[in-house]
């Protein structure tokens, strides 16, 4: 069971689902006006967008990210290379993203933030999701990671590197075991329709730290869309809650910024953390003047 007994100050978290290049100065300014604590990338900023990293990098809010498939679009693929628009000889573009981030590039290692008694620990770097390990190279290559296994076990050594008890994981692909319908957080929507595309080793790593009796009070992802490739009669689970009380939020709400009646509306999840428990789950969209348009609220344990 999760440990209860962690008192840390209110937090209020904003998710940023996949950006696949969808992020602006204005962006930032949302986040100010939305007054949040923290902020978590769940990566796939765009192909390879060094550019998008380099303004979320100049962010000044407390943040953590992690890498998408998208962000090593054009080296971790023999087609990928064959499309690259630079001289992977000369350049690293993939590189020059984890530069810029630094420290706030959460995979395989760990933040802390000891003002909430928080401490955000990344799953593995450039998923693209399911039980057979894609990019695998790359991950060999950068990191000297060899298996699932291997993976699970360099993310539990992040959390046993933890100052604080609480734990939030960031991922770009949600764990396994949330279930295999398609429109479940981690589901497989294209064909064949169904099956469990979550990242075991990530499901491994939890389950590791949940004995471990450390607090995990949220696993925010992304990876799989809300809307679903072969139906629009319904959306993907957004928020899976767990018999241990850990909340699992998928945040990939795609296209993040649209254009309604002229105004243009941009997305961000909230979570809303008082003890080391999450107390809400919400969708936002911010408008005109920073406002926030509409939300859909997913979780509200007052409720």
């Amino acid at each position: 069971m999760t440990s209860q007994k962690t008192q840390s100050k209110p937090v209020k978290i904003a998710v940023v689902g996949d950006i696949h290049d969808q992020w602006d100065v204005e962006d930032g300014m949302a986040l100010k006006h939305l007054n949040v604590d923290l902020v978590l990338f769940v990566g796939d900023f765009g192909n390879e967008s060094v550019e998008v990293v380099k303004t979320i990098a100049s962010l000044d809010i407390p943040k953590a990210a992690v890498m998408g498939n998208h962000d090593a679009w054009y080296s971790a693929t023999e087609w990928g290379r064959k499309k690259c628009p630079y001289d992977r000889t000369k350049e690293d573009w993939v590189q020059k993203q984890l530069d810029l981030l630094g420290a706030v590039q959460v995979g395989y290692s760990k933040l802390d933030f000891p003002q909430w008694d928080l401490t955000v620990v990344g799953g593995r770097p450039f998923t693209w999701g399911g039980p057979e390990w894609r990019f695998a190279e790359i991950c060999q290559e950068r990191y000297g990671v060899s298996s699932l296994d291997d993976s699970a076990d360099k993310i539990v050594n992040a959390v046993k590197n933890a100052t604080c008890n609480n734990i939030i994981f960031l991922g770009h692909n949600g764990p396994s075991g949330l279930g295999d319908r398609p429109d479940d957080p981690c589901g497989k929507d294209w064909h064949p329709i169904g099956g469990d595309f979550g990242d075991p080793d990530l499901a491994a790593a939890i389950s590791q730290t949940l004995n471990m009796n450390k607090t995990v009070s949220l696993v925010a992802f992304g990876h799989m869309h809300r809307t679903l490739r072969h139906t629009k009669k319904l959306e993907r689970k957004a928020v899976f809650k767990s018999p241990e009380g850990t909340i699992y939020l998928n945040a990939a709400n795609v296209p993040r910024i649209v254009q309604e009646n002229g105004v243009k509306l941009r997305n961000f999840s909230l979570v809303f953390l008082d003890g080391g428990m999450v107390t809400k789950v919400a969708l936002l969209w911010v408008g005109k003047d920073y406002q926030v348009a509409a939300e859909e609220i997913f979780y509200n344990s007052l409720v």
